[in-house]
């Protein structure tokens, strides 16, 4: 995993990536965190979480994703589901969901540059050092890259 710091959104718009992920719940609403920011700059990723049920515990271990023309760069943006609610207490990502949707991930996306946040261990309280060893393990051998945010 490679490591950089800045903002993933902005670093996509200048084409530094093929594909951004980012942990979403399954009740459609990317209302908090980095999702709230991505609907806002991707209305489709957005549209693309509302075609799927609200509340589909068996979207946990999947995805929804939209293709996005921004800046003359393509970008694919994946809702990767991680996590059944938005809120509750304790520990909400599902390390299952994101071992299984960065699975999913490298069989569909393999060979393009792939760009994340911390999945699952900001408003998720996932363990990053659990989250990130399953990432590694997932998308082996591919061209990912963790951003840590610091504003531009």
């Amino acid at each position: 995993m490679k490591i950089v710091q800045g903002d993933l959104i902005a670093l996509a718009l200048k084409g530094h990536f093929d594909v951004i992920i980012h942990g979403c719940n399954c009740d459609c609403r990317m209302g908090a965190g980095i999702a709230r920011t991505i609907r806002e700059h991707f209305p489709e990723a957005y549209s693309a979480d509302t075609t799927t049920t609200p509340g589909d515990a068996s979207k946990l271990g999947s995805y929804s994703f939209a293709r996005c023309i921004r800046e003359g760069n393509s970008i694919t943006v994946i809702n990767a589901y991680t996590q059944m609610h938005p809120s509750g207490s304790g520990v909400l990502v599902d390390y299952d969901a994101v071992r299984a949707s960065m699975r999913a991930l490298k069989k569909n996306f393999s060979g393009q540059r792939i760009g994340y946040p911390k999945i699952g261990a900001g408003l998720a309280r996932g363990d990053w050092s659990i989250i990130s060893q399953i990432i590694e393990d997932e998308l082996a051998g591919e061209d990912h890259t963790l951003v840590e945010y610091v504003a531009s």
